[in-house]
């Protein structure tokens, strides 16, 4: 379990400085090779890939199984697209116009929050990146149900241990998973991520990235160094 050691460095994260340095070094295990026929623009969606690809290690969906992902983001798109081909009686809830267009796109249902039942979901996970996401996945999640919590958001969340005894809900701490296998996932085609980026810009434009990224609903932003 060498992501769980106690002394860890993570690149841009803990401990280290991020990809924006003017240098970085990393150990070579961390390094993959890309496949030379996969194009760079597929390719850096390989972790998104692999977090995305964590919950089906985790968490078994199956056919007729009533499963929620509450986040229309990237990742939470990535999550749709991956236990889709579970066969689940699959919802997401996504917040915003293009979002939805990406999800309807792809054949996948996504409901307001307005229209979340309470007490329905078998699974339900939480992929919104922001804290008040947990007590809408909680409300939904039925009694012996599994919430998937994927969000690393700064703060804290409201948790209630005794509602998660009570009702006896598998609470499942989610983060990145095997990104050989998402790279051979993406290597074969097995994965479309490209109607995820939202622009690509020069590196010079590196201000503009940014912004673009933090604002609410925003997708993949892509530097082209050339």
């Amino acid at each position: 379990h060498r992501k769980h050691c106690r002394d860890r460095r993570v690149l841009g994260l803990k401990g280290l400085n991020g990809a924006l340095a003017e240098y970085l070094t990393l150990p070579l295990d961390n390094l993959y090779q890309v496949p030379d026929h996969l194009p760079d623009e597929v390719a850096v969606f390989t972790e998104l890939v692999a977090a995305a690809g964590r919950v089906r290690e985790q968490v078994a969906t199956e056919r007729g199984q009533q499963v929620l992902i509450v986040g229309g983001g990237r990742l939470g798109q990535l999550i749709a697209r991956i236990l889709r081909d579970t066969h689940c009686d699959l919802r997401v809830v996504a917040r915003h116009a293009h979002q939805r267009v990406l999800l309807g796109r792809e054949g996948i249902d996504w409901i307001p929050e307005s229209q979340v039942d309470d007490d329905a979901y078998d699974v339900v996970v939480e992929a919104t990146g922001v804290a008040r996401g947990y007590a809408l996945c909680r409300r939904a999640v039925r009694p012996g149900g599994t919430l998937v919590l994927k969000s690393t958001y700064a703060g804290n969340s409201r948790v209630a241990p005794v509602e998660l005894v009570v009702d006896e809900i598998t609470l499942v701490g989610s983060r990145c998973g095997s990104m050989a296998s998402a790279l051979d996932l993406l290597g074969r085609g097995g994965l479309d991520p490209t109607p995820l980026i939202q622009a690509t810009l020069n590196l010079s434009q590196i201000d503009e990235a940014v912004r673009l990224a933090q604002r609410p609903g925003s997708l993949q932003i892509l530097l082209n160094p050339r």
